[in-house]
C-alpha cells in the first residue's frame, strides 16, 4: 500500500466516527497534553486504533486523537506526536498531520517543550515562534511526489503565519501574559545538545531548541495549512545555567505552567 492510500484509509477511518468535520488542529507537546481534557463534546481516538498511525512512545505524550469543541470551534487535537529520534522516519513523524489535513482541518497550532537559549526566556515562558532553523535537515516532502498532497516546490517564507500571531498577541495580552516572539532550532535528538552546539545555535540567531515541530510544520505548509507555533520553555539549553538537563524537568515545568497554557491556547482558538 502507498503511503497516500495508508494516510487515506487513516482519514477515512477517523471520519467515520465523526459527527462534524474539524476545522482547527492542535499538536501537543511533552507534557501539555491537558488542554485535550477541556474539549465540550469530545471523542477520544487511542492512536494504535487507527490504520496506518505510529504510536508515541515518550513519557507525557498520551498517545489520543481528541475531537471536540473549544469556544464552539471544532477542534482536533493530538494528544502526543512522534519524533525522529523514537526511530520514526521523517514521513512516520508527519502522519498525524497530514490525516488532520486530508480531513479538512486549515489551521493548525503546533505546540512543543523547547530549551531556552535567549537572554529574555526563562523556564515557565510561552514563545510563539516566528521563524525555525532545521538543523536535523530532515524534510517530510522529499521522496516521490504525491500531488494531494501539496506541491513538491513550496514556499517556507511565511511558515508561521503573521495574521495568527497577531491573534495570538491579543489572546496572550488579555490573558495578562508577557507577549515572546522566537527563533525555533530543530535538533535531532534524543541526546540534550552540547553547551558548543548551543552556542552555534545562538550565534545563528535561534531563540529556542527543541526535537520536534518542524517537519510538522513542513508537511502542513505543504498542504496549503496555515500555522501558528507555541513553545513552552521547560528548561534553559545547554551550558547557559550550570546545572545538567532532563525530562523529568521537561515535564516538571509543563506541569506548573499548563494553567496558562490551556488558557491563552483556549484564548488564540476563539480568535481563529
Amino acid at each position: 500500500m502507498s503511503y497516500f492510500a495508508e494516510l487515506k484509509k487513516s482519514a477515512e477511518y477517523v471520519r467515520s466516527l465523526l459527527k462534524e468535520q474539524p476545522e482547527i488542529g492542535v499538536v501537543l507537546g511533552s507534557g501539555l497534553g491537558d488542554f485535550a481534557e477541556l474539549l465540550e463534546e469530545r471523542l477520544a481516538i487511542p492512536y494504535a486504533e487507527i490504520p496506518g498511525f505510529p504510536v508515541s512512545t515518550v513519557k507525557g505524550h498520551k498517545g489520543n486523537l481528541v475531537f471536540g469543541k473549544v469556544y464552539g470551534k471544532k477542534v482536533a487535537v493530538m494528544q502526543g506526536r512522534f519524533h525522529l529520534y523514537e526511530g520514526y522516519p521523517v514521513e512516520r513523524v508527519v502522519f498525524g498531520v497530514r490525516t488532520l489535513g486530508l480531513l479538512g482541518v486549515k489551521v493548525m497550532v503546533i505546540t512543543n517543550a523547547a530549551g531556552g537559549i535567549s537572554e529574555n526566556l526563562r523556564p515557565g515562558d510561552l514563545m510563539v515562534i516566528k521563524d525555525h532553523i532545521n538543523m536535523a535537515g530532515e524534510n517530510p516532502a522529499a521522496g516521490e511526489e504525491t500531488p494531494e498532497l501539496g506541491p513538491r516546490f513550496f514556499d517556507m517564507t511565511y511558515a508561521y503565519d503573521g495574521e495568527l500571531r497577531e491573534r495570538a498577541q491579543r489572546a496572550f495580552e488579555e490573558a495578562g501574559l508577557e507577549y515572546k516572539e522566537g527563533v525555533y532550532a530543530f535538533m535531532r535528538g534524543p541526546s540534550y545538545e552540547t553547551p558548543a552546539e548551543i552556542r552555534m545555535l545562538k550565534t545563528i540567531g535561534a531563540d529556542a531548541v527543541g526535537m520536534s515541530t518542524v517537519p510538522e510544520v513542513i508537511a502542513a505548509r505543504q498542504m496549503g495549512i496555515r500555522v501558528l507555533g507555541i513553545s513552552c520553555i521547560t528548561n534553559m539549553a545547554a551550558g547557559i545555567l550550570e546545572k545538567p538537563l532532563s525530562h523529568a524537568e521537561v515535564l516538571d515545568v509543563s506541569e506548573r505552567v499548563k494553567g496558562k497554557f490551556v488558557e491563552v491556547l483556549g484564548r488564540i482558538i476563539s480568535e481563529i
